[in-house]
Order: C-alpha cells, then structure tokens, then sequence
C-alpha cells in the first residue's frame, strides 16, 4: 500500500525549481540570525578553531564515521524517491564501509569507486511536488525553507540509526558534531568572510544558501560542488 502511494505522488512530478526570494518573515529571519551570529562568534567559531585546519586524521575519521551513519536515512529516502538504482548503491557503500571500513572510520568503496548519492527529506518533498515555500533562518540550524525545515524534522524520526541502543547512538551524535565543527574548521576563510566581513552577512548567507539548494534539487549535484558554501549552524542531529 505504501509504495502505491509513493508511486502516486512521485508520478505527479517534481516541483519547479523556485525563482527569486520569497522572504516574507525578513524581520523574524533577521532577528533569529543575528542569534545565530552570536553562537558562532562566541561558541562554534571559537571551539573549531581548536580543530587546526579541520583536515586532521582524527577529524577525517569522525567525518567517514558521521556519514556512513546518515547512510541508511539516505536509502529510506532513495526509496521514498523511486531511486532504487541510488538506494542500491547507497546500501552498497553502507555494507562495504560498515565492514571493511571499521564501521566507516574508512572509506574503502569510494576507493573502488562506489560513490555516495546524498538525498533527504526536503529532496523528496521536492520530488513528491512540494514546493520551496518560505525562506526561514532556524535557531542554531541556520538558513532553511519551510519545506527544508519540515524534511530536517523528518529525516530525525526516519533514519534507522536512531533505533540504536544506548550509548552507541551518542558517539553517532558525538561523531557527526565533530564532523560539523571539522567543516567549520576548514571553510573558516569562507564562512568568515560570508558572516563578517559582508555588509549584509543575513541577505548573503539568504542568497547562498538558495542558490546552493536550488542547483542541488535542479541539478542532482552535491550542494558543495557550486559554491563551497558550508553553514555553520548545521543542526548536527541531522542526516
């Protein structure tokens, strides 16, 4: 019955890539990224710093560890997507990383050239003809759009990996925080320069981020691959 389902709304067709800034709670959005500004400036800005250039060996393990656990949320929205091709290779990976690679510390199939196909729950509403909605910046998770925010929320409850007993599933936290702050760490010229030195960091940071999603959604590329942008406030809970 469920695929039915999700076969019904996949055949209505994905949503148009939205054009423009659709921005109607500007003030609220301001208000909440000057909060986030102030938790990077005082928080994750300081604390990465300790990570050096964020490329150590020990950070490239906590950031293998980190995505080879968002991998089976990853398969469940491939599905949810009719992506099997995607979802078998995503499964792939897991099966060979989990194993050869000491439960993803390594990455021995981007060696063999399995590749990851990274998705989520704002993907597949994408897919299932829901449109962009909104801009929203969310508290200490950064810019979003209402449809994003709602597929964040989704891809907690969806990910297997959360099933995992007590305390394996806070190294899995542990881990992908580290991953978090490694990032920050590395694109700290970067992120610097969007949050600090642009007249306006909020209209930036806005403009970034839409043009990042809008060519991952329309191109299937990772959003990193266009600009380089990475958001210091990712929600280190997500998938």
């Amino acid at each position: 019955m469920w695929l039915l389902a999700v076969t019904a709304l996949t055949a209505c067709g994905p949503a148009p890539v939205a054009q423009g800034i659709n921005d109607p709670y500007e003030q609220t959005n301001r208000n909440i990224h000057q909060i986030n500004l102030a938790v990077d400036r005082n928080v994750v800005r300081p604390v990465s710093r300790l990570f050096g250039d964020g490329d150590g060996f020990v950070l490239r393990r906590a950031k293998n560890f980190a995505g080879n656990l968002s991998v089976p949320g990853t398969v469940v929205n491939n599905l949810l997507q009719l992506r099997i091709a995607d979802a078998g290779q995503n499964t792939l990976r897991f099966a060979v990383n989990s194993t050869f690679g000491l439960a993803g510390l390594f990455d021995p199939a981007g060696t063999l050239g399995v590749a990851p196909k990274p998705t989520d729950f704002g993907e597949t509403l994408h897919v299932w003809g829901v449109g962009e909605g909104p801009y929203m910046e969310v508290p200490l998770v950064g810019p979003s759009t209402a449809r994003d925010t709602l597929g964040t929320a989704v891809d907690l409850v969806i990910n297997p990996t959360n099933l995992l007993p007590e305390p394996e599933v806070y190294v899995g936290v542990a881990a992908k925080l580290a991953s978090r702050l490694g990032d920050r760490a590395r694109y700290s010229g970067t992120v610097d320069s969007i949050l600090y030195d642009s007249a306006d960091s909020y209209a930036q940071t806005r403009l970034l981020y839409l043009q990042n999603r809008r060519f991952e959604l329309g191109k299937g590329k990772p959003a990193d691959a266009a600009t380089g942008f990475v958001d210091p406030y990712e929600d280190p809970y997500g998938q």
